[in-house]
């Protein structure tokens, strides 16, 4: 567990209260949630250059979720997206396939559970537009957003992502 708190970071109080609105609010008040048939976000993106504490403030989401909310203590799964990228075809689907499955199964035993996947741009990159391609990295993203949006729901599940160029993402 990550021994950094969000009262060790210093200058981000704004950025701070609204990850803390995003990320913690739907787990320590799931009855206001529930009552207004509010959904939480399905993911945050953390961006900026280098230095500017995105890290810093996932580490402080670990930290919060192994303290433990008033529904529990969390699960914080931290992935880097270089290391989902592999070189034979089929196996970087199959790894986030398996991250969400993993968080499921944790979501569904009452846990919040936020997935953390440090350097997103390494899969999430614009997509060419060209119907017929077959890139991996293109396909590796396309199972990214189907575990996030698909069929079965994430309930319970929030990503937090990090990039230092949000302009070489896909757009939304």
């Amino acid at each position: 567990m990550p021994d950094v708190t969000f009262a060790d970071i210093g200058g981000l109080d704004e950025q701070i209260e609204r990850i803390r609105d995003a990320v913690q609010m739907p787990f320590q008040h799931r009855e206001l949630f529930e009552r207004y048939d509010l959904k939480p976000p399905k993911g945050v993106l953390l961006y900026g250059p280098p230095g500017n504490g995105k890290t810093l403030i996932a580490k402080a989401v670990a930290n919060a979720l192994a303290e433990g909310t008033d529904a529990g203590s969390g699960v914080f799964l931290s992935v880097k997206g270089p290391e989902l990228l592999n070189k034979f075809v089929g196996e970087s689907e199959r790894l986030i396939r398996m991250i969400f499955k993993h968080a499921r199964e944790r979501a569904a035993d009452g846990k919040p559970v936020i997935v953390f996947i440090d350097e997103i741009d390494a899969i999430g990159k614009k997509r060419d537009g060209q119907i017929g391609g077959n890139d991996e990295r293109e396909q590796t993203l396309n199972q990214l957003l189907t575990e996030m949006d698909g069929f079965e729901g994430n309930t319970g599940v929030i990503i937090l992502a990090a990039t230092n160029r949000p302009e070489s993402l896909d757009p939304p």
